[in-house]
């Protein structure tokens, strides 16, 4: 077995080309690692994958030098050890395209396409950008819950509904409770918000239309379809 591992290994590399091929890697993840830097939301930023994006391309130019006679092996080494990060730790569908982009990066690096790679990263790191600044793929709504009370002489049948109708996209009535021996009722909703809408607004008139009884609008909510 080694034996095999030793007959399939590239020995036509020179010591120029192979550093030369990891500096340009190298100088390339760099760039990657400083545009992921940029377009990272700061909740999911991680100083790690920073670290990641340089290391890869390196990792993957030199798996394609020593391996230069057999092509797909080289594909398939890489792209293990590109998926080896995302087995310890998740990652966004982002974060695994940078990934699989920084390994593209350092396959053209390690096949001697410098060029290519250049361009390939140009590319990335500008669409990146764009994209982010764009906001493309991000809804502009927000799902919310809401918790209103009114007396038990008000029909909760439709109370709300021009309200509602005024401030949010979408709404549901999905539960009603009874309080205080019945004298009061609690309505839940499911809604979405309107992105210009304010909220301060929203509930004085729910204020005004319940009695001025308590209501609650939870504002964690999650970004997406309703």
């Amino acid at each position: 077995m080694p034996d095999v591992i030793l007959q399939s290994l590239n020995t036509d590399i020179s010591p120029v080309m192979a550093v030369e091929t990891i500096a340009v890697s190298f100088v390339l993840g760099l760039i990657v690692s400083f545009t992921y830097m940029i377009t990272a939301e700061k909740e999911n930023y991680s100083s790690s994958f920073c670290y990641t994006l340089v290391i890869v391309p390196v990792a993957a130019s030199i798996v394609i030098q020593l391996i230069g006679n057999s092509i797909a092996s080289a594909l398939s080494i890489s792209g293990a050890f590109a998926l080896i990060r995302f087995r310890s730790e998740p990652g966004s569908p982002k974060n695994i395209s940078y990934i699989f982009a920084t390994v593209a990066i350092g396959l053209a690096c390690g096949l001697g396409y410098y060029i290519y790679g250049l361009v390939f990263t140009v590319f990335l790191c500008l669409l990146m950008l764009v994209l982010t600044r764009l906001n493309f793929g991000n809804r502009k709504i927000m799902d919310r819950k809401l918790k209103v009370l009114i007396p038990e002489n008000l029909d909760y049948e439709g109370v709300f509904d021009d309200i509602l109708k005024q401030y949010t996209v979408k709404h549901e009535l999905v539960r009603v409770t009874t309080l205080d021996l019945g004298s009061v009722y609690e309505l839940d909703y499911k809604l979405v918000m309107r992105q210009n809408e304010k909220t301060k607004d929203f509930i004085d008139e729910l204020r005004c239309r319940n009695g001025n009884l308590s209501v609650s609008l939870f504002l964690e909510g999650r970004k997406g379809e309703f």
